[in-house]
């Protein structure tokens, strides 16, 4: 069961090692690349989008429940307690 593909062998000259280092670096690169401008894309798109719809969409009352707390007219908690 002994295997003979050991982590320790290969090509450890300067050259190699620096290769090595290098193609990590742009792959975590590339990576954190991509997790920020995915997301910069899509919320863009949605900006770009939102440039066509008419400005009566934008002004709408938002529908999710509790997303806007009104404030009561002045005078109606006067009017309440009497």
């Amino acid at each position: 069961m002994s295997d003979s593909n050991t982590p320790f062998e290969g090509d450890f000259s300067k050259a190699n090692l620096s290769r090595e280092v290098r193609n990590q670096f742009l792959k975590g690169a590339a990576l954190a690349a991509a997790v920020v401008i995915i997301p910069g894309a899509f919320i863009y798109g949605l900006y770009l989008v939102s440039l066509f719809l008419p400005p009566e969409s934008k002004e709408a009352f938002d529908p999710s429940y509790g997303a806007v707390i009104e404030a009561p007219m002045p005078g109606a908690v006067e009017t309440l307690q009497g």
